[in-house]
C-alpha cells in the first residue's frame, strides 16, 4: 500500500489512540477488556474523554451503547452513525472493533479541524459487548438500536448468575426504558474492520468493500451406540458412536466444498464442537455430540445443505449400527446485505484516493448486521497480517487503518452532500 502524504485525516494520531487504548488490558492476558468488566469500564471512560476532547456531546443510550455527537446544520436529516466496539474476547487483539470505534472519532475530529459542518448530525457509536458476552449473547448494544434485544434475552444468566439486564444497568444502560434505543434516525451507517482474513493481504489490495455478513446457523447432533471394551469387542460387532461422528465431521467438510464451489457466494460449515462419551482411550464410544456451524451469503443454500447434512447423518448412522439420537437447529440468523448506494460511495472514495479495492463478504458477524436491518449501511475491510485475529498477534499496519478511515471520511461527506442535492431536486 502506497499511502498518500496527503490524506485528510491524521494517521499518526489515530495509531496513537489504538496504541493508548490498548494498554488498558489484564496484564497478565492481553489484551483483554471483556465486556461488563473493570477494565471495560477502563476503557470506556478513556474513550469518553477522547470523545469530549473532541467536542463531542457524549451519553449512554437505554442499551449501554456510549455515543458522541457532532450536530449538523439540518436537525431533520438524521445521523451519518460509524462506529464499532471496544470489548474484545479473551487474550484477544488491538484492533478488532476497537480500530472502528476510534476511526469514528478520529473521522469526527478531522471534519471538525476542517472547519466542516455538515448538514446531518454525525455519531461514534461504542456499541455495548458485540463480543459473545459471559452471558451467552453476542451484538448486545446494536441489537437494543435495532429493537430485537428480548426479555428473554435480558434473562439469561452469567457464570455468576447476574442477569444480562442487571448488567447493562450497572454499565450505565437502563433496560427499563430499552424502547428508547431503538433508532429510526440513521441516515447512514458506516464500520471499519480488520478482514480476520488473508484475502487482501493476499492478493495486495488496500481495502475491501463488504457486500454483506453471512447467514450463520448452528446444528447439533449425537449419537448413541454402545460402550464396549477397547480390546476385547470385534470391529465388525461395534456400535461406535466415535466413528459415526468422525463420519459425519468429514461428510460436512466435503460438502462444504462443493457448496462453497456452487457460485452462490461465501459459504463455510466448520465442525468445533465434539464430545465423546465416555471419553476414555480403552472404552469404545458409546456416545458422540458434534455441532457444525454453517456460514453462507445465501439463506436457501445454507438450508440447502443442512437439509442434505440431515439426510446423509441418518445414512451414516445406519451404517455404522448407531442412532442419530438427536438433530436440532440451535440458530438460524439470516445474511445482512449492505446498501449498494453506501458501497459505491466507498468504492469512489477509495479511487479518489489511490486505493485498490475488493467487492467481498464477511464470514464474521458484527455490529452493522443488526444496524443493516434498519438503516443503509456498510463496512470497509484492512488486511491484517495472516489473517490472525482474536489472538494477541493480531496485527495491522497504521498505514492500512489510515487508508480506511480516510476513505469513510470522504465517503461520509460524499454523502452528506449528495443527500443535501436529492433535497433539491
Amino acid at each position: 500500500m502506497k499511502l498518500q502524504s496527503n490524506l485528510p485525516i491524521d494517521g499518526a494520531r489515530l495509531w496513537a489512540d489504538l496504541m493508548a487504548l490498548a494498554e488498558i488490558t489484564d496484564p497478565g492476558k492481553p489484551y483483554t477488556r471483556r465486556s461488563f468488566s473493570a477494565l471495560f469500564l477502563e476503557g470506556r471512560e478513556w474513550l469518553k474523554h477522547r470523545f469530549e476532547e473532541a467536542g463531542l456531546a457524549v451519553r449512554l443510550d437505554a442499551g449501554g451503547n456510549m455515543i458522541g455527537r457532532m450536530e449538523g446544520s439540518d436537525p431533520s436529516a438524521g445521523a451519518i452513525v460509524m462506529g464499532s466496539h471496544s470489548d474484545t474476547v479473551p487474550a484477544g487483539g488491538r484492533f478488532d472493533g476497537i480500530a472502528g470505534v476510534l476511526t469514528a472519532l478520529e473521522v469526527l475530529r478531522s471534519l471538525r479541524d476542517a472547519g466542516k459542518t455538515l448538514r446531518h448530525a454525525i455519531e461514534v457509536v461504542d456499541f455495548l459487548a458485540e463480543e459473545p458476552s459471559e452471558h451467552g449473547l453476542s451484538c448486545i448494544g446494536s441489537r437494543a438500536l435495532a429493537g430485537v434485544l428480548s426479555s428473554e434475552m435480558l434473562d439469561y444468566r452469567d457464570g455468576v448468575g447476574e442477569r444480562l439486564g442487571d448488567a447493562i444497568d450497572r454499565v450505565g444502560g437502563n433496560v427499563a426504558r430499552l424502547q428508547t434505543a431503538r433508532r429510526q434516525d440513521i441516515a447512514a451507517y458506516f464500520e471499519l474492520h480488520i478482514e480476520q482474513g488473508v484475502v487482501l493481504e493476499s492478493r495486495g489490495i488496500d481495502l475491501g468493500i463488504v457486500t454483506g455478513i453471512v447467514g450463520i446457523a448452528r446444528v447439533e447432533m449425537s449419537f448413541e451406540g454402545r460402550a464396549d471394551h477397547a480390546g476385547t469387542t470385534p470391529m465388525d460387532l461395534r456400535r461406535d458412536a466415535g466413528v459415526a461422528a468422525a463420519q459425519a465431521i468429514a461428510v460436512a467438510s466435503e460438502q462444504a466444498k462443493l457448496y462453497a464451489a456452487a457460485g452462490r457466494g461465501h459459504f463455510v460449515a466448520t465442525t468445533g464442537v465434539v464430545e465423546l462419551f465416555p471419553n476414555a482411550s480403552n472404552v469404545v464410544p458409546g456416545a458422540a455430540r458434534v455441532i457444525v456451524d454453517i456460514r453462507g451469503e445465501d439463506h436457501a443454500l445454507v438450508h440447502d445443505f443442512i437439509a442434505e447434512l440431515d439426510d446423509r447423518t441418518k445414512l451414516i448412522a445406519r451404517a455404522c449400527r448407531v442412532e442419530r439420537k438427536s438433530w436440532n437447529l440451535l440458530s438460524d440468523a439470516k445474511p445482512s446485505g449492505f446498501d449498494p448506494r453506501l458501497r459505491e460511495i466507498l468504492t469512489q472514495s477509495a479511487g479518489d484516493l489511490g486505493f485498490s479495492t475488493l467487492a467481498m463478504a464477511s464470514g464474521a458477524g458484527h455490529d452493522a448486521a443488526f444496524i443493516a436491518r434498519f438503516a443503509p449501511s456498510a463496512m470497509v475491510f484492512v488486511p491484517c497480517r495472516d489473517g490472525r485475529s482474536h489472538t494477541p498477534e493480531e496485527w495491522a499496519e497504521p498505514d492500512a487503518i489510515a487508508a480506511g478511515a480516510a476513505t469513510i471520511y470522504e465517503a461520509v461527506l460524499r454523502f452528506d452532500a449528495a443527500a443535501a442535492e436529492m433535497e433539491k431536486d
